[in-house]
């Protein structure tokens, strides 16, 4: 029986009145995590106690994740997803650096993207086949991000100036035909480039599965797909910020005009005046395909909308008749005609933690902090009410957008212990929007905190980033105590305050 406060999910934080029921992540043999990881992570401080121990036990689950492999294989250890046991997946790769970053030497992010870039780049023989290669190219998304986060300019010259992958998955992606093969992957390659106005693409290429999109134009290969190009358009943004950070400003150039040109198309062909959104379009005639996804954001993220175009965008994320509501972010907009309201059925409104993910920080671009916040902390509620009450107490694939359990695909119950992305709530959401850590730079040597002094004693402690370890923690009064092994700037809610090796109190 579901314990009363679990059904109040609508409110900001959820508060149970039992603690967790006890897990035991499965031991994969080919397991081989650090012994001492939790040593590496950072300790959350919070007053909410089920929340903190959510985060612990989804890192569990993650380390369970952490693989050897087969012999042969590019980069071992990787990060597996918990899906196939002889393929990995460019997107669910990708996702995962994204938590995998705040403790990177027990978990291996980045390291896992070799796997990838290696077999399709280098036509590196590799015993782990690569599922669907033209998966959503999000590579130098994950790589900036880790940057940001590490400073690791070594990796970065590596990427860029010596191996090109970001480069080359930008070129090839952009050219790809369908039909084409590789080596590395058992499917044939679905994206076909259409000149310079968009992809077609397929529901399981995108990621997707089962999506309606394209419904109304008699098909996929019928509509050109908004959130491929946005991700080119986001590719090309941040590899130009990565080669202005290794100081090319030639190249750091080119890839700003090839991102003007991408955010000048999407603005052009997929954004619909009528109403307010961005759509894929037919290929015949360019007219909207008005099938509401979650994959319309992928402008946002990209920053190629304007704040008029955000703000509209924002409208339609927080109605609830659409994607808002006490379940946010379903994959297909509540007002579909395909739209499955019980389980979501996978990608016809499951609530997916990668796209949740894209499209909190997409809207936080646009300055959108409290809509961010108050999705995140409802995504983390419902995945902590389904750990909570449903059998097997875990972390799933996807959830309901309707009620705190899993979502379906085929008529069963999707995937369990998948950390693999769904890691994203718990850990990095939890980190980035709950207790409001909006951005750790190692490259600026500076931590910017949203700091909420109505939620009580919160922060963090044990944050790694860069050469940096620091425990930053609110009293719930008005004191920051600070404990750092180096300099760096802490900026709380816009106020920059500068933090010395040792202990530092801050009066706010």
């Amino acid at each position: 029986m579901m314990n009363a406060k679990l059904s109040a999910i609508t409110g900001s934080v959820l508060l149970l009145s039992a603690p967790l029921q006890g897990f035991s992540a499965t031991t994969h043999p080919d397991s081989c995590i650090n012994r001492d990881w939790k040593k590496e992570i950072p300790l959350p401080v919070h007053p909410n106690r089920e929340m903190v121990d959510l985060y612990h036990k989804t890192w569990e689950i993650a380390a369970g994740r952490v693989r050897k492999g087969p012999e042969g294989l590019p980069a071992s250890p990787y990060m597996d997803e918990n899906c196939y046991e002889d393929q990995i997946w460019i997107w669910d790769t990708c996702f995962m650096v994204l938590f995998a970053k705040y403790a990177p030497r027990s978990f291996p992010g980045v390291e896992s993207l070799d796997n990838l870039y290696k077999p399709v780049h280098e036509k590196a023989v590799t015993p782990l086949k690569v599922h669907l290669v033209d998966n959503p190219p999000l590579f130098a998304w994950v790589e900036k991000e880790y940057f940001d986060f590490t400073g690791d300019k070594n990796r970065l010259d590596d990427l860029l100036n010596k191996k090109q992958y970001l480069q080359k998955h930008f070129n090839w992606f952009a050219q790809a035909k369908s039909g084409e093969r590789f080596a590395c992957s058992p499917q044939n390659i679905h994206l076909n480039s259409i000149g310079d106005d968009g992809f077609t693409w397929t529901g399981g290429a995108s990621g997707m599965d089962n999506t309606p999109r394209g419904r109304d134009a008699g098909g996929y290969r019928n509509v050109l797909w908004v959130d491929a190009i946005s991700q080119q358009a986001l590719s090309a943004r941040c590899i130009a910020d990565m080669e202005q950070a290794l100081g090319n400003a030639d190249e750091a150039k080119k890839w700003n005009i090839e991102y003007e040109a991408l955010k000048d198309k999407i603005n052009h062909l997929y954004w619909d005046k009528k109403e307010g959104f961005y759509y894929d379009v037919t290929i015949s005639d360019k007219q909207p395909c008005r099938v509401k996804t979650i994959a319309s954001y992928w402008p946002l993220l990209a920053q190629v909308a304007s704040r008029e175009q955000a703000q509209s965008m924002v409208r339609h994320l927080m109605n609830p008749e659409e994607f808002g509501g006490s379940y946010p972010t379903p994959s297909l907009a509540r007002s579909d005609k395909d739209y499955h309201h019980q389980t979501g059925d996978y990608w016809r409104g499951g609530i997916w933690l990668p796209t949740t993910y894209m499209t909190i920080k997409a809207i936080e671009k646009y300055g959108y902090h409290e809509e961010a916040d108050a999705i995140a902390e409802k995504v983390i509620s419902q995945q902590l009410a389904a750990y909570r009450n449903i059998e097997p107490h875990t972390i799933w694939e996807c959830y309901s957008p309707s009620g705190n359990a899993p979502s379906t695909e085929h008529g069963r119950r999707v995937r369990p212990e998948f950390c693999g992305w769904s890691a994203l709530g718990p850990i990095s959401l939890f980190i980035e929007n709950v207790l409001g850590f909006k951005e750790v730079s190692a490259a600026r040597k500076e931590v910017r905190w949203r700091l909420k002094k109505n939620k009580g004693r919160h922060g963090i402690k044990n944050l790694r980033f860069g050469g940096i370890a620091t425990d930053i923690v609110f009293d719930g009064k008005g004191t920051v105590s600070v404990r750092s092994n180096a300099s760096y700037s802490l900026i709380i809610n816009d106020s920059n305050y500068s933090v010395k090796k040792g202990d530092t109190e801050i009066q706010l």
